[in-house]
């Protein structure tokens, strides 16, 4: 009988850690930018680096380490009710997870394309989608743009009203002639523990600095595993 408690002792203590490893370590929401001043050749170097960039083996490789899974979400935003969900919570268990998602971003139609540019109300949207993802240890929005908030309360209002408590926020900046983009994101738009903005010269680069921004985001995740 003793013999038999010990056994099932062991047992219970090797499967905690298993059920550890299966609690979700990050929620992380991507917001791509259909605004007006996005037309229809950026809008595709968007959707299909966005793609290239899931699938990546070094991006595959970082979401798929660490302790439990990501759960991701993807949605495009632009003017003050302009928000639509393309990937609604997935947890990522596996490569062939990621490939379909890519492979449904790949098909997803354009939402909008005539309204401006409401980061404020992009970011209230994430926090509240935020809201509906599974229990996970980080959240973190990604969100993209190429333009400054023109239409609606600004990014300061966001974090002042909607539930960031906890959430980082980093920016994808797309930039065109200068870099005041990527000032404008490091100083209206990031937000939280760790937040940081990659930059792209213009979409012909979104593919690059995407994939480098989401290796960030997962590995960053996976250094605060190890260190707890």
């Amino acid at each position: 009988m003793r013999t038999a408690a010990l056994l099932l002792g062991a047992a219970l203590g090797l499967a905690a850690p298993v059920q550890a490893q299966e609690e979700c370590r990050l929620a992380l929401v991507l917001g791509l930018d259909v605004s007006a001043s996005v037309d229809a050749a950026e809008y595709r170097l968007q959707v299909e680096g966005l793609a290239a960039s899931l699938i990546h083996p070094s991006v595959v490789e970082a979401a798929l380490s660490g302790n439990g899974p990501v759960a991701l979400s993807i949605y495009e935003w632009s003017g003050r009710f302009q928000q639509d969900v393309l990937i609604d919570w997935t947890l990522i268990h596996s490569e062939a997870d990621l490939t379909t998602i890519a492979e449904r971003v790949l098909r997803a139609t354009r939402s909008h394309e005539d309204f401006p540019t409401a980061i404020g109300y992009a970011l209230g949207f994430a926090a509240t989608h935020l809201e509906r993802a599974p229990p996970c240890l980080f959240r973190t929005v990604d969100i993209s743009g190429d333009g400054q908030n023109n239409d609606g309360f600004p990014p300061s209002a966001a974090y002042e009203h909607f539930p960031f408590d906890g959430v980082t926020v980093n920016g994808l900046a797309i930039g065109g002639a200068s870099r005041g983009i990527e000032d404008y994101y490091l100083a209206e738009v990031i937000h939280g523990p760790g937040a940081f903005v990659e930059y792209a010269r213009n979409h012909d680069d979104f593919e690059e600095v995407m994939r480098r921004k989401l290796e960030r985001e997962l590995r960053v995740v996976i250094l605060g595993d190890l260190e707890q």
